[in-house]
């Protein structure tokens, strides 16, 4: 169950058009409208899991933290670009994956970092799968693919039991199943 829902979170069909430079505008837009209000949730999210973290945890979660300020930066830059409205609300599946970062805050620590090591792991995957030297978004997929996210990831990985949480890692491939979809409705 969990093998399928990896796939179906890193090899969407969202992923698949974005590779092959076929995903409408008004889409990938839609899309990454949403991912800044998701970043934003996950700083979020993120902070308040630093707080209460292990010490040995604390250097990950923090370099995490001040990745994704920066990510945001990244953010209103490309949106400018794009001519994106960053003041769009959220949609039920944005709202959705919020809701689940904040009931992590009542999750025993090592659930939530676990759920966190899948947020990030199922994000670099599934940017992997779209990698593509023709793609006219090129730019992004790169952005999400850096060696330094892939070691990030790999950091998180140390600290997560995705064992002992399988339920939580499906929830997250299931609300990350949900996002890609939500971009192409």
């Amino acid at each position: 169950m969990v093998d399928d829902l990896w796939t179906a979170a890193t090899r969407h069909p969202f992923l698949d058009a974005v590779r092959k430079g076929t995903i409408a505008d008004a889409a990938f837009n839609r899309w990454l409208s949403q991912d800044v209000l998701f970043v934003a949730d996950l700083l979020t999210f993120q902070a308040r899991l630093l707080a209460r973290a292990p010490r040995p945890a604390q250097g990950v979660l923090a370099g995490g933290c001040v990745a994704l300020v920066d990510e945001l930066d990244w953010f209103e830059v490309q949106a400018d670009k794009r001519g994106i409205d960053l003041d769009e609300p959220a949609l039920p599946a944005t709202l959705a994956y919020r809701e689940l970062l904040q009931r992590l805050d009542d999750v025993p620590t090592d659930g939530a970092l676990t759920a966190l090591w899948a947020i990030e792991r199922v994000y670099l995957l599934a940017w992997s799968s779209a990698i593509s030297d023709t793609s006219p978004f090129l730019e992004f997929v790169d952005h999400w693919t850096t060696p330094e996210f892939a070691s990030y990831v790999d950091g998180l990985g140390e600290l997560a039991s995705p064992d002992a949480h399988a339920d939580l890692v499906a929830e997250v491939l299931q609300h990350e199943v949900a996002f890609w979809e939500m971009a192409l409705s």
